[in-house]
C-alpha cells in the first residue's frame, strides 16, 4: 500500500505539472495576441512553478532504492566543544524539525536527553512522510558550527561539532534476525520533561547489543513496552546498515582503494563569526542567509545539491 500510494503521488505530480504547462502556455500564447500584460505576468508565475515542481519530480527519480522512499530515523550527537556541543546538537535538532515542517513531513520525537547545563546530550527523532529517508541521508555526517562563544565572558571565537545519523525506517517486510540472547535490556527512570508517569516509573529502556556494541535508548514514552519497541526498530535499522557497510567493503575491495574526494570529517560549515556563511564541503553550494538555515530549516538548496552532486558523479563539485 505504501508504494502504491508513492506511485500514485508521482503520476499525480506529472498530471498536475502537465496541466501546469497546458496553462502556462495559454496564458502565454493570449497575453501576446492581446497585450494583456497580467495574462503574460500569469505565464511567467506558472512556469516558474512549474520549474519548482519539475525539480521535485526529478529529485523523486534519483531514488532507486526502496528504502529512499520510506520514513527516516534521525539522531544528533555532540561532539568535540566540550558543553556548547550539546547547544548546537539542540540547535541543529530545531533546525530539522523547522525543514520538516517546510516539507510537509510528520516529526516524532522519540529520545531527547537534556544537556548538563545546555543544550541537548541526544536527540533521535524519527521522520515520516515521502522520500523522507532519501531526502535526509545528504545530512548524514559531521556539521560543524564556528561562533563566539555565548557561554564564555572573554567573548571568544569557539568551533564545535555535532554527528547526524540517519538511518531508514525498515518495513515489515525486511528480516533482521536479532538472538534475544544477544541483548541487554536495562530500565530505568525517564529524565527531563515527561509528566508524573514518565518520570516517576522506569519507563526508560536502554537496550545493548552485545556482539556489536550498539546501544539504543529510548525514554519518550509513557510506558516502557512503547519504548523498547522503538528501541528494538532502532537496533534493527542500525544493524542493517552496518550489514549494508560490511558488503559494501567487500566490494570496495574489489574495486581497489577509493580516490580521495577533497573533503575532511566534517560535511558542512556554519560559520556565524567573524561572517555569516553555511557551505557544504562536498558540494560547494553555500548561502550568506545563516539564519534562514538555522531558524527557518531552509535546507532545500543544500540537499538537493548534495542528490545532484551524487547522481552527477562523485568529485565533479567544486
Amino acid at each position: 500500500m505504501g508504494q502504491l500510494s508513492s506511485a500514485r503521488d508521482d503520476v499525480s505530480g506529472m498530471e498536475a505539472a502537465r496541466e501546469k504547462l497546458d496553462d502556462a502556455i495559454a496564458a502565454y500564447e493570449l497575453g501576446n495576441e492581446t497585450g494583456d500584460g497580467d495574462l503574460l505576468a500569469e505565464s511567467a508565475e506558472l512556469a516558474s512553478s512549474l520549474e519548482q515542481d519539475l525539480s521535485e519530480l526529478e529529485l523523486s527519480s534519483w531514488f532507486t532504492d526502496e528504502l529512499d522512499h520510506g520514513d527516516a530515523i534521525v539522531t544528533i550527537t555532540p561532539g568535540q566543544g566540550g558543553l556548547e556541543a550539546q547547544d548546537w546538537c539542540e540547535m541543529l535538532f530545531r533546525m530539522y524539525q523547522r525543514y520538516c515542517d517546510r516539507r510537509g513531513w510528520k516529526v516524532t520525537v522519540n529520545d531527547a536527553v537534556p544537556g548538563e547545563a545546555i543544550g541537548l546530550d541526544r536527540a533521535t527523532f524519527t521522520v515520516s512522510g515521502k522520500n523522507a529517508y532519501g531526502m535526509l541521508r545528504a545530512e548524514q555526517g559531521v556539521h560543524r558550527l564556528v561562533r563566539i562563544s555565548p557561554t564564555d565572558a572573554k567573548k571568544r571565537r569557539q568551533t564545535t561539532f555535532a554527528g547526524v545519523e540517519v538511518l531508514p525506517v525498515l518495513p515489515d517486510d525486511i528480516e533482521v534476525e536479532i538472538d534475544p540472547n544477544d541483548l541487554r535490556v536495562d530500565v530505568y527512570h525517564a529524565s527531563g520533561h515527561g509528566g508524573q508517569g514518565v518520570n516517576t516509573t522506569d519507563s526508560a529502556v536502554r537496550i545493548t547489543h552485545l556482539p556489536t556494541g550498539i546501544v539504543v535508548t529510548c525514554q519518550n514514552e509513557r510506558s516502557q513496552l512503547q519504548n523498547k519497541a522503538f528501541a528494538m526498530s532502532v537496533l534493527r535499522s542500525r544493524l542493517y546498515e552496518m550489514e549494508l557497510a560490511r558488503r559494501a567493503e567487500e566490494l570496495d575491495e574489489l574495486r581497489g582503494p577509493k580516490r580521495d574526494i577533497g573533503f575532511g570529517n566534517q560535511i558542512r560549515s556554519y560559520v556565524l563569526y567573524p561572517y555569516q556563511l553555511v557551505k557544504d564541503l562536498r558540494t560547494g553550494v553555500e548561502t550568506g542567509n545563516v539564519e534562514s538555515v538555522l531558524d527557518d530549516g531552509d535546507l532545500d538548496d543544500f540537499v538537493v545539491g548534495y542528490h545532484r552532486w551524487v547522481v552527477g558523479g562523485e568529485g565533479d563539485a567544486s
